[in-house]
């Protein structure tokens, strides 16, 4: 009996100093300390709990233990920025790291290559860079990698093909070149000369057991398929330098491939001298005089031509009509060819279908649609990041009349000018399959009703909303006074401002395209179908330029920004009608204000009151203009800060770290 109390009295004691003791290991803890100190940015709060001082860790978000280690990282899709600490490989018990769907930058560590028990390696869609650590291959325990949608580069290692419990490998959409270890390149060898031997043959997945799901698409890979990964889907290789009937490749230019010279025929090269000698010469027999009087007259005849044609190019270059005719076919049906004006956008850039489709990934990265538009989101090689507006219409509904129409909208467009409007960069007109898109730069931070409505405004401070505010007032004002012929937002709101990275508003018209439909439907009628008609482009209905309805919507937007409600909420309510007593009486004006705002400033809130009811209770006698708005915001609103610098130290820090 006393010996199995002592052994009670063990076992208990025992079973406090396993209590007392550190849960897990601190080296494990400093690992993620480190982690957490390599984020420099966590708009979600992601990591606010996650401690120095607390010694267990298991509890924090996104971290997992079992058995008093840490076995799972999940951090997806949380927008944290920052860089992977290399210190991740003290995490001996590692399982899972999954960061997918970040702002993650820099390169993957060669550390990560230590984790012998990690089975998921999971950080795809996000914006590392460099090349793909050879120590990868020494996983021996994972089954899945995931690095798509990066900017990784250098040739994909060998050393993948030593993983036998590999089942999954996702390696698209990146900048990576060379072969796909396992192709035999013997058939471009002279590409490669002086990097590998003419018969070297790279075992790489072929060595390995096969992969249940692989992706290497939208990469710069050269050479062929590998015969062992023969089985995958031609989708999992389109988008490379890879030569194979049955996919998709990049363009040539973009795989540093000249388009080869046109070859000489055998013909071509026969001068046949014998016979040019044996021609007669047909000036022999002529006199002189005759001949002197030949060169005269072809003088003459040459110069009277030349000024007709450079009369009737100026013409043409002044007044160049877009010519419709119908003609009467074999089954006497009735159709149209039209004729457009190519000057109209001979300073737009056009790009191929094929090359928005590989920055594009595919067309799969969508950021936006409607039932009219689907927005991508690309990179062009060596270019800048851009937004993609694919209208959503059938080759059959696009009547030839539309061109036009749509012609001159891009043209409209790509006439803007203004740090605060968005730039259109381009376009594409395809008709196999038929294509028509606008290319625009793309702005990093989204549209401001995303900030607004889906981010709770937490990256929306007082200064930062009076500087959007700003922003939008002078970009409208460039619109609607300082460009001839004025411009106006087809439907101005908080969808139609994106923010860029330091948070600056760029207005884009995504939907303007539409009122191509309207323009054309209303002058259709007047186009008759017996025989031909000259269209002069100046003839072509202008777009529909609304300055009052802007100028109202503008003050919708303000008291959406201000309030962080939207103008339309759940019950149908409309934002003015709630506002509309708030409106009115200024000592009330602070109600409107968003609940998220731990700051703001009466004297710049008095402004705003003022704006909106300007832009809200217009009369036709006592009409605004943004001129006169965008000065009232500039002279009396303060988006320096101070008075959030007054109010707050916390608040003086927040402005300290905004960008």
């Amino acid at each position: 009996m006393i010996r199995l109390v002592r052994l009670q009295l063990i076992c208990v004691t025992l079973g406090l100093f396993l209590v007392t003791g550190d849960a897990v290991p601190p080296t494990e803890v400093h690992a993620l300390t480190v982690f957490k100190e390599g984020i420099f940015d966590d708009p979600s709060l992601v990591l606010s709990n996650w401690n120095a001082l607390d010694s267990d860790p298991c509890h924090w978000v996104g971290v997992y233990c079992f058995d008093d280690h840490v076995i799972k990282i999940n951090i997806s899709s949380s927008l944290i920025k920052g860089f992977i600490a290399e210190e991740l490989f003290l995490l001996s018990f590692l399982r899972e790291l999954i960061l997918h769907g970040n702002n993650l930058l820099g390169s993957i560590p060669k550390q990560i290559g230590l984790l012998k028990h990690l089975k998921v390696l999971d950080l795809g869609g996000n914006q590392l860079s460099g090349p793909i650590p050879h120590e990868i291959g020494n996983l021996d325990s994972i089954i899945k990698i995931n690095l798509q949608s990066n900017a990784l580069s250098g040739d994909l290692p060998s050393e993948l093909g030593n993983l036998k419990n590999l089942q999954e490998l996702r390696v698209d959409r990146n900048k990576l070149q060379g072969i796909i270890p396992g192709a035999n390149f013997t058939d471009y060898a002279s590409a490669m000369t002086g990097i590998y031997g003419s018969d070297t043959n790279v075992l790489g997945f072929c060595h390995a057991t096969p992969l249940k799901v692989a992706d290497f698409s939208f990469n710069y890979f050269v050479g062929s398929i590998p015969k062992c990964l023969e089985y995958l889907p031609r989708a999992s290789f389109q988008g490379n330098c890879i030569m194979d009937k049955d996919i998709t490749p990049r363009a040539p230019e973009q795989c540093g491939v000249a388009s080869p010279a046109k070859p000489l025929k055998s013909e071509d090269m026969n001068h046949h001298p014998a016979e040019v000698k044996q021609k007669p010469d047909p000036h022999a027999s002529k006199p002189a005089w005759i001949l002197a009087l030949e060169v005269v007259t072809g003088v003459m005849v040459g110069s009277i031509f030349l000024v007709g044609l450079f009369t009737a190019a100026h013409r043409w270059k002044v007044k160049k009509p877009i010519i419709i005719r119908w003609k009467n076919s074999k089954t006497e049906k009735e159709y149209m060819e039209i004729f457009i004006d190519t000057d109209m956008l001979k300073d737009v850039k056009r790009y191929s279908r094929q090359e928005l489709e590989v920055a594009c990934e595919d067309f799969s990265n969508i950021i936006g649609s409607s039932s009219d538009i689907v927005v991508y989101k690309g990179n062009l090689k060596g270019g800048p990041e851009i937004s993609v507006i694919s209208l959503c219409s059938r080759k059959e509904h696009w009547t030839t009349y539309l061109e036009p129409y749509f012609q001159k909208e891009v043209a409209d467009l790509a006439r803007l000018n203004h740090e605060n409007v968005g730039k259109l960069l381009g376009y594409c007109i395809e008709d196999a399959p038929f294509t028509r898109m606008l290319v625009f730069e793309y702005e990093s931070n989204g549209t401001l009703f995303e900030h607004l409505h889906y981010e709770e405004g937490c990256q929306l401070s007082w200064t930062r909303r009076m500087m959007i505010i700003l922003g939008i007032a002078k970009g409208l004002k460039y619109l609607h006074a300082e460009i001839e012929p004025p411009f106006t937002i087809s439907k101005l709101n908080s969808s139609s401002v994106y923010l860029t990275e330091d948070f600056s508003p760029k207005l884009v018209d995504f939907e303007s395209w539409k009122s191509v439909l309207t323009r054309a439907e209303n002058n259709c009628s007047s186009i008759s179908k017996e025989g031909a008609m000259c269209v002069q482009p100046s003839s072509l209905a202008a777009r529909h330029l609304d300055v009052q309805g802007n100028i109202c919507e503008f003050g919708v937007l303000l008291l959406e920004i201000i309030s962080g409600r939207p103008p339309i909420s759940k019950d149908e309510e409309f934002l003015v009608d709630w506002a509309k007593e708030y409106l009115d009486e200024p000592e009330m004006m602070a109600s409107v204000v968003d609940p998220a705002l731990k700051h703001f400033s009466d004297e710049d809130l008095e402004v705003i009151r003022e704006v909106i009811r300007n832009c809200i209770l217009i009369r036709d006698t006592d009409k605004v203009t943004m001129q006169e708005l965008c000065a009232m915001l500039e002279n009396k609103l303060d988006a320096t800060g101070s008075s959030e610098l007054k109010a707050s130290s916390l608040a003086w820090a927040e402005l300290a770290l905004s960008p």
